[in-house]
């Protein structure tokens, strides 16, 4: 009677043993189910900054006048922008660059020498400043230096978004909506209950021109032509599914 009752007592103790890690496999398995989706967020803005650059020359075979002249540039270029509105805190003048030019003549028997041509001097300035449409205009008339007789290039401004971070930690939380949502479609679509978030990793934050049709990159691509660009983040998280 004894063994008997040992035995049930023991056959039991196994099924109960089963039942548990059976229910424990099962709510382990379904802990484990989740739902992973991308978030997208984008949004048009407008840079409300302004950087532009430009570089002008004198050429010389007397180093110590063609210094003075383009340092006589230089004065006349910093008064022709402060005429047009820009005060000295948006200017900067580089330093001058200077090359020492060579031509290559043939000689006798096939060689060839090198004869000194003079030196070229080169100096630059760079404007950054928020008044976009003012820097805009010289840009565009800066070609007025000429009559000066100053050779003056002028480059393509670029532009940027003082505000960056801003733009960025909002996006981010749009791209969070947006990946919530899809993932309760998901859930409800597939009968599952959404749990609570698991993972989460935010993508490539991209900056394009805005309507330009412009190629995203890889590392993140960072348009700095347009003066209207579209700043856009992706966030791909992962839920549990219960």
């Amino acid at each position: 009677m004894k063994a008997s009752v040992s035995t049930i007592v023991i056959a039991l103790s196994i099924l109960i043993s089963a039942f548990i890690l059976g229910n424990s496999y099962k709510y382990k398995f379904i802990s484990t189910e989740t739902i992973v989706v991308t978030g997208l967020a984008e949004k048009d803005f407008i840079s409300d900054q302004i950087v532009w650059k430009g570089q002008y020359s004198r050429s010389g075979y007397d180093l110590k006048e063609a210094y003075t002249q383009i340092k006589s540039d230089e004065a006349v270029i910093k008064a022709y922008l402060k005429e047009k509105g820009l005060p000295d805190s948006s200017m900067v003048f580089l330093a001058v660059d200077v090359v020492k030019n060579f031509n290559y003549e043939n000689g006798p028997n096939g060689t060839s020498k090198s004869v000194f041509s003079g030196y070229t001097l080169t100096g630059g300035v760079k404007v950054d400043s928020r008044e976009i449409k003012l820097v805009e205009k010289i840009s565009r008339e800066v070609t007025e230096l000429l009559q000066k007789g100053i050779e003056f290039n002028s480059n393509k401004p670029s532009y940027y978004y003082s505000r960056l971070n801003e733009l960025k930690i909002d996006l981010l939380a749009k791209a969070a909506e947006d990946a919530k949502l899809r993932a309760e479609t998901i859930a409800k679509s597939s009968a599952v209950n959404l749990g609570s978030l698991k993972k989460a990793n935010m993508g490539v934050f991209q900056i394009t021109g805005k309507n330009d049709n412009e190629d995203y990159s890889y590392g993140g691509s960072f348009n700095t032509t347009s003066k209207e660009k579209t700043a856009s983040i992706t966030l791909k998280v992962e839920y549990l599914a219960n």
